[in-house]
This record gives structure tokens, C-alpha cells and sequence, in this order.
């Protein structure tokens, strides 16, 4: 007798039949034990002194708790809390062997042959040893080019899926409105219109277009967990994990138009946040998961809760069964490394949850590993060929190239003119390493991995040019001794370049939270996860470092390095230019040094306001239209406004132009300058008669526009919906009736001194 293939094994069924059919067939226990995700990666292997891998007896009880693996996450993840490195963990070629051994285990160990997700953090790169490493999310914002970035995030993906890995973990929804929180590094920016077209242009790029009606994956695409939903970015002081005090005005319109955006472009799951949103927090909260998410966004995905989130309720219903079932209850499908998802099934049997509700979690679980292809080709990445790491470097160097911002350039110093400048002294704590490009959440580096801006310099300067170097102080700490013989150099040179900054750079000696964030900092790093800080100046060493070689009278060029923007304010005072390339990567010291040389014009455009102190917070452009006064001790004003950003040539822009019976709006840019450039015309809203609160500016487009001296052209954007909608008084989104003005310029602080066109809406 011929046996009956189950229909859940067929590939031609409907996913929505296939997830039916296979969960009639599970109990209780394999159900919960698919929205689990308990262990940590690293501990599932280890490294046998021939070099071999070999599961561990941690991975045989958690595959035998619940009869197979729901979820892994973290197998390929190398860094100093895993403490996996190139000596133990899985490389490039070893990736897929290791991952296709863990998924056969599983197989085995699972009575209906259910595969595991392998769940990776992708932050900036694949976080795995000899992943691409990206430069971080405020550099992207930084670059204002959504097409560069999708395509960096397409190959991102093709190494996650070539190496076995599954589901990528990326930031994109965390606003960045208090640049004293050490994840400030992890946002794209201040302004939710920037953000939204970047988090479109991740998910496009790392998903793909899925195919026919199960929407399905393409082998070398990945589905991505949009991470944090939602107000992360906005807690009080700074300080990671706090409260966040948001109205529901201030969520709709700010932290959450991203997260909309992700939903609309088919982002396949979104993670939780950590933080409450007036009293509730995120993973616990059912209007926000249940009511807005799925209900009023239509979202059918997946949502994960953060790092030990659910564990964290039972400080609020009073033990961890409990928590389990109040995350569940409320819209969690996927645990991370919680306790208390794996009592679900007593929460159960306690009447805490109703299995309908568990069946509905496992079926979104379920459907995501169907889309991928797993029950198939549970051990595919084998066949799939890796993309190219020169193909991967390249698009690392790009985006750093694009995110390098020039603030300000006094008498025309950049680009470094070889007829006047022969002798350059390169100094600075960030000058001659990479180690500080990274940013957080990054893999260990092979020896040689990058460029550093000195050996870029020694690299790319002409011939005969004399190039020398002085480190003058460490990132950390009090000690000057060093700086006599930085000033020397810059005195002995025609230009000195001071590469300042801070750094996110993890070391084995950095105590770590059970969830990874940095506990105790003992070593360099001034960013990062749990590294938050009350005071945004650079250490005292790198402003006595600033003051002696500007002293000096030599023309000094100062270029940040960094994860949040720092204030320096004597940097406008007293350097003859000023760049920031926040955290660039491993390639950033080769795209600053093109920039410094001319070999490129910058073309970065700031994506946060830069204060000149952290006592002015906050200084982000958008606030309510409110008359803010000034304070008597200090000006109000940021020292550089969101958008701005100079190049070797200057641009003007015409008075906006609406046309189509307020369909569109055209304005005429104009290269005034002797150089050829790009310049980002940003379209801005201002809101005159609304029946909701003002806020001062809304950017709501911008176009990159590259113009040879003298040549003018018209650019043209749409006046729809994405730019005249608000957020009314029933916190839905819709176009108002009412009058806006249409501003257009290089940067916030210039569309207020922009002429408006008046357009008004009947809704």
C-alpha cells in the first residue's frame, strides 16, 4: 500500500493549507516549542581540536524539550560577548557545513520533520566572521540615496542566505531624537520621512520580490525582523531601555511612519522594542501589536519580542508563566531566549491563554518557514554561490564615500590643493586604524582587513607628497603626554588632518547584560548598546589634543569618526574644515581620504541636528511651531542643521513652482560654483491652517541632483498623499483640509529662510 504524502509536504498546496494541515498534526508541546527561540547560537557547537564541528549536549536537550527547534538564533554570530572568534567559530566556507549539521539535528529530533529558522543579526552587514561589514544605519541616513543602500542590503542578504542563515535581525524603525543614547549609531536619523524611505529600501533590497501566490523566497533573499517597534529611539535621558514618555501623537507621527512604511514594502516581522509607551511596554502591549499592527496595518507577519523582553513582564503580572502568556495574549509570536514562552503550555492548561491563540502564533511561524523553502531545501545554502567579496567591499566603500558629510570649509581648505600643500601631518586617536570605523554589532576582523584615513592617504596623495603622523592621545582618558609631539608635526606641515572621534569597538574585557548590551566599560568604547552618555563632548584628552594643534597656526582639517554626533563646537571655531563620516567601516579611512584629496566631492548630508552641547537637547528640526524662547547662557540654535551638508561647489535654488492643480511642484537648481556636484534638494511641509498642532518644518521629499558648473535643471516632486498626509485629531493619517506652505533648500535651517508657495487642501 502506497503511503499518503501529507499535504503540509507539498510544495504546489497553499501555504495557508500546508500551515493547516501540519499544525492539526502537532500537540501541544511541539507547538510551543516552535515560538521558542531559547538558545544562544554559539552554545549549539564547538570546535574540535581537528578543526571539526560538533554539536553540544546543551543543543540535544533543547531539541529534545520540545521534540525538534523552533527558532535559533545567533549560530554564525562571532563577537567579544559569544566570545566566538576566527579560532573557534564558522567562516565563510565553514558557515553552511556547520549550519546544514545543527538543521539535520533537528530534523532528526522533530517526529514531523519541522526545520529550524536560523535567526542572525544583520545590523550593518552580516554580523558573522568574514561578513561584509556595512557602515552603520546614521551613516546610511547620511547618504540620503535609498538605491544605494537596497542594493548594499540585496548583498547583505546573499551572504546570510550562502552561509545557512535564514531571518535577518535589522535596526531601521528606532528614531534617533536624543543623541545621548548609545544606539544612536543604529538609526538612520531624526526625521521619520528619511527613515521610512531607507526601511522601504531594506526590505526591498534584502527581500526581494517574493514569487507567486505564497510569496516566496528567492534562495539568496532573506526576510527581515524590523527592529524596534516602536519609540525605542525616544527614552528619557537617553538611557537605554528607559521609559519613554510619548503621547500618541508623538508616536503616530514620528516613531511610527517607518514602521508603516516596512509593513507596506512586505517586511516579513517586526521585533517588539524594549521600552513601555506610557505605561505598557511593547511586548505587552495588545493595542499596539494586535489593534494597530495586524488590525488597522493589515500586517500578517511575524512579530518577535527583544532579548529577554518577555521574562522582564514578570515584573508586572508576578512570575514568568504569566509573563509568557500576557506577551502572547498580546501579539508576541516569537520569544527571545525567554524562560517564560517555554511554560506556555502550563499557562495553558492555567486558562492563562487559549490554544487558538497559540495556534494562531505557530501558524505565522509556520507559513515564514514554507515561504523559505525549508521543508524543501532544509539544506540549501551548500548550493547557493556566495556573492563576491569585492563585490561587497565595493558597496561597503560607496555607501561610506556617500555618507562623508563637510560641515564647514573656511577659505576653500578641501580639497587638499597639491601646488600649496606638499607636507601633511596626519593626526588623531581614529587616524591610523579601523578598529574604531565599525560601530557596534560587529564580527572580528581578519589582520588587514580595511583602510585606515593614513594609509588611505599615504595611499592615494601624489607622489613627493610628505605625509607624516603623531597619534597625540588615546579616544580615552586624561593622558597629554603624546601631544608635544602631535603639535610638532602639525607645525612642521602645511596641513594637519585630526581624525577625532569615538568608538563602539567591543573588547573580550567589556562586561556584558544577559542580552548583550554593554555593562561595565573597560576599554575604548564611548557608543554602542548600553553605552550611553550624559555629556556629549569627546574625552578631555582629544579637546586638549583640538586646541594644541589648531594652536599651532597650521590649517587643520578635523574629521569625526563617530556613532551619535558628538558636540565639538571648537571644531567650527577654530578648524579650517570640519567633515564627519560617523562610522564608516573597514574601507571609510579610503573614502574620507578620496574626499580630502578630491578624488570625489563630498556629497553627505547631515541625517541628526548637531548640537553644540548636550545641555541644549533636544535639537531636532521637527518640534511643535511653539514661539521657543532662547537661553540667556547659551544659543538655542543647533550648530548644523538635519540636511546639511557642503560640497566643493554651491548650489541655488528657485522659488517652488505648483503646477497640476497642486499635483506637483517643480523648482530650478542651479550649479553657481566652478566645480561639478551633487546637491540633495529637499522638499519640506510647514503647516499653516491644520486642525492639529504644527510642527515648525516636515521633510516630506528630496531628489539628488548631480549639476556641472553652471547648469541648471528643474526638479520636479509629487504633491500626494506621502507629502501633504498628517496625523488628525483621530490619529489616523490622511490629507487635511488646510493651507501648507512648500519649501525647498540644501537643508532644514535653509528651507526656513526659503521663499514658500502657499498650496492649500480641501482633504
Amino acid at each position: 500500500m502506497t503511503a499518503v504524502t501529507p499535504l503540509y509536504r507539498d510544495p504546489a498546496a497553499q501555504v495557508d493549507a500546508r500551515v493547516a494541515d501540519l499544525l492539526a498534526r502537532m500537540t501541544l508541546s511541539e507547538k510551543v516549542g516552535q515560538l521558542n527561540q531559547r538558545m544562544y547560537g554559539w552554545d549549539a557547537y564547538r570546535r574540535t581540536p581537528e578543526g571539526e564541528f560538533e554539536l553540544t549536549r546543551a543543543l540535544y536537550d533543547e531539541t529534545d524539550r520540545f521534540e525538534g527547534l523552533g527558532a535559533l538564533y545567533g549560530l554564525l554570530r562571532a563577537d567579544a560577548w559569544s566570545g566566538v572568534d576566527h579560532s573557534t567559530g564558522a567562516g565563510a566556507e565553514d558557515g553552511p557545513i556547520l549550519a546544514d549539521l545543527v538543521q539535520r539535528h533537528v530534523l532528526e529530533r522533530s517526529r514531523l520533520g519541522i526545520p529550524a529558522l536560523f535567526v542572525e543579526e544583520v545590523p550593518h552587514g552580516l554580523m558573522a566572521l568574514d561578513g561584509t561589514v556595512l557602515p552603520v544605519n546614521l551613516a546610511v541616513g547620511a547618504t540620503w540615496d535609498p538605491d544605494l543602500y537596497e542594493r548594499a542590503a540585496a548583498h547583505a542578504a546573499a551572504e546570510l542566505r550562502a552561509r545557512g542563515g535564514h531571518l535577518a535581525l535589522v535596526s531601521a524603525l528606532d528614531i534617533a531624537r536624543d543623541p545621548r543614547w548609545g544606539r544612536t549609531e543604529e538609526c538612520f536619523g531624526e526625521d521619520p520621512y528619511l527613515a521610512a524611505r531607507l526601511t522601504e529600501a531594506l526590505v526591498r533590497g534584502m527581500q526581494g520580490e517574493p514569487a507567486g501566490a505564497a510569496g516566496e523566497f528567492a534562495p539568496d533573499k532573506a526576510p527581515v525582523v524590523l527592529k524596534h517597534f516602536a519609540g525605542q529611539g525616544a527614552t528619557v535621558g537617553g538611557r537605554n531601555s528607559a521609559e519613554s514618555e510619548l503621547g500618541p501623537r508623538e508616536l503616530h507621527e514620528i516613531h511610527l511612519p517607518a514602521a508603516r512604511a516596512g509593513v507596506r514594502a512586505g517586511a516579513a516581522a517586526v521585533m517588539a522594542a524594549y521600552n513601555e509607551v506610557d505605561g505598557v511596554p511593547c511586548s505587552a502591549n495588545g493595542p499596539l501589536l494586535n489593534g494597530l499592527l495586524r488590525d488597522r496595518w493589515g500586517f500578517e507577519g511575524l512579530v518577535m519580542a527583544d532579548g529577554l523582553a518577555v521574562d522582564r513582564l514578570a515584573r508586572i503580572t508576578g512570575d514568568r508563566v504569566s509573563a509568557g502568556a500576557l506577551a502572547l495574549n498580546s501579539g508576541v509570536d516569537l520569544s527571545l531566549w525567554d524562560e517564560g514562552f517555554t511554560h506556555l503550555e502550563e499557562a495553558v492548561e492555567r486558562g492563562l491563554v487559549k490554544e487558538p491563540v497559540v495556534d494562531a502564533a505557530v501558524s505565522r511561524v509556520l507559513a515564514l518557514k514554507f515561504r523559505l523553502g525549508l521543508f524543501e531545501r532544509p539544506y540549501a545554502a551548500r548550493e547557493l554561490a556566495p556573492p563576491s567579496p569585492e563585490a561587497g567591499r565595493s558597496l561597503s566603500t560607496a555607501l561610506a564615500r556617500s555618507a562623508v558629510t563637510l560641515l564647514h570649509n573656511k577659505a576653500g581648505t578641501l580639497p587638499i590643493d597639491p601646488a600649496r600643500v606638499s607636507r601633511i601631518a596626519v593626526i588623531g586617536p581614529h587616524s591610523a586604524t579601523t578598529a574604531h570605523q565599525l560601530g557596534d554589532y560587529t564580527a572580528p576582523q581578519r589582520p588587514g582587513t580595511g583602510t585606515s584615513v593614513l594609509a588611505a592617504l599615504r595611499q592615494l596623495a601624489i607622489p613627493g607628497t610628505e605625509i607624516r603622523h603623531a597619534q597625540g592621545c588615546s579616544l580615552t582618558g586624561d593622558a597629554l603626554s603624546r601631544i608635544p609631539e602631535a603639535v610638532a608635526t602639525a607645525a612642521a606641515s602645511d596641513l594637519a588632518v585630526l581624525v577625532l572621534g569615538g568608538s563602539s569597538a567591543r573588547t573580550p574585557d567589556t562586561e556584558f547584560d544577559a542580552n548583550g548590551a554593554a555593562r561595565t566599560i573597560v576599554s575604548e568604547m564611548t557608543c554602542g548598546e548600553g553605552v550611553d552618555l550624559a555629556d556629549l563632548r569627546l574625552g578631555r584628552a582629544q579637546h586638549a589634543l583640538l586646541d594644541a594643534v589648531t594652536a599651532t597656526g597650521t590649517p587643520t582639517v578635523v574629521v569625526l569618526i563617530q556613532g551619535r554626533p558628538h558636540a565639538v563646537p571648537e571644531a567650527a571655531d577654530h578648524a579650517a574644515a570640519l567633515l564627519t563620516a560617523w562610522y564608516p567601516g573597514p574601507w571609510g579611512g579610503e573614502a574620507i581620504a578620496e574626499v580630502l584629496l578630491g578624488h570625489t566631492a563630498p556629497t553627505g548630508r547631515l541625517p541628526v541636528s548637531v548640537p553644540r552641547s548636550a545641555a541644549q537637547l533636544p535639537v531636532y528640526y521637527n518640534h511643535k511651531d511653539t514661539e521657543y524662547g532662547s537661553y540667556v547662557d547659551e544659543d538655542s540654535e543647533p550648530l548644523y542643521s538635519f540636511g546639511h551638508g557642503l560640497t566643493y561647489t554651491t548650489f541655488e535654488y528657485g522659488v517652488p513652482n505648483i503646477a497640476g492643480d497642486g499635483a506637483s511642484c517643480a523648482v530650478e537648481v542651479t550649479n553657481t560654483g566652478e566645480r561639478a556636484g551633487r546637491s540633495v534638494v529637499q522638499l519640506y511641509v510647514r503647516r499653516l491652517r491644520t486642525s492639529v498642532w504644527p510642527r515648525t518644518l516636515e521633510l516630506r521629499a528630496f531628489e539628488a541632483v548631480d549639476l556641472a558648473p553652471g547648469e541648471s535643471r528643474t526638479v520636479v516632486f509629487a504633491l500626494g498623499e506621502d507629502q501633504l498626509a498628517q496625523v488628525g485629531a483621530d490619529l489616523e493619517t490622511a490629507v487635511l483640509e488646510g493651507s501648507v506652505e512648500i519649501r525647498v533648500a540644501g537643508s532644514a535651517r535653509g528651507a526656513l529662510d526659503a521663499v514658500p508657495v502657499v498650496l492649500d487642501s480641501e482633504g
